[in-house]
């Protein structure tokens, strides 16, 4: 009796290089937010600094629902991937748009804090602060610009007629939407943490 080959597992070296990122970014994050909330205890200071100007919560707000829900388009826009008949291009843009809207705000605010006196060299408070954020800013750019590769390979500006995936593969695709996971998944922890 012959026994059936080994199943093979199927390895993506493009999946396993996001994680691999994502992992050793966590890694910095948890690092810095130790040292931010470290800092804090050790020098008992008030976050935020007694009359430095702080950012509005309902702006806030907003801008994390913003970005929670380019999370939740994305995470759509996956699950439906196994349906040939569904428009995912659509959706993968609107993500992008959210992500771009969360970003610009973003900027905005942290733009204000920073006119008002809040900068790398008034505390350590403010060097972490600056750091966690422009860490997070730097890879929201990053995975928003590979969304946008996915989009642009989803076809959706030819008139042609192509495939409803255009050239993109369900591994492109994953391993686009795990850094775009892990911007969204961090975001509520900065949150907390910094803004509360």
């Amino acid at each position: 009796r012959q026994l059936p080959p080994p199943r093979r597992v199927a390895f993506d070296i493009r999946t396993a290089a996001a994680l691999v990122i994502v992992a050793f970014e966590a890694l910095l994050f948890v690092g810095l937010l130790s040292a931010f909330l470290i800092t804090r205890l050790a020098d008992g200071a008030v976050w935020p600094p007694p009359g430095q100007p702080w950012f509005s919560p309902g702006e806030m707000a907003l801008n994390t629902a913003a970005l929670l829900a380019s999370g939740a388009l994305v995470f759509r826009a996956a699950r439906t991937w196994e349906n040939p008949e569904a428009r995912i291009a659509p959706v993968v843009f609107a993500a992008i748009l959210l992500g771009g809207f969360f970003l610009f705000f973003q900027a905005v605010i942290w733009l204000r804090l920073i006119d008002a006196g809040l900068s790398v060299v008034t505390s350590h408070h403010g060097r972490f602060f600056c750091l966690i954020n422009a860490m997070h800013a730097a890879h929201a750019i990053g995975s928003l610009a590979l969304l946008g590769i996915v989009w642009m390979r989803l076809g959706p500006l030819r008139d042609d007629g192509p495939p409803p995936r255009g050239s993109l593969r369900d591994s492109a695709f994953s391993a686009a939407r795990i850094p775009w996971y892990f911007a969204v998944g961090i975001w509520p922890v900065l949150y907390v943490t910094l803004y509360l």
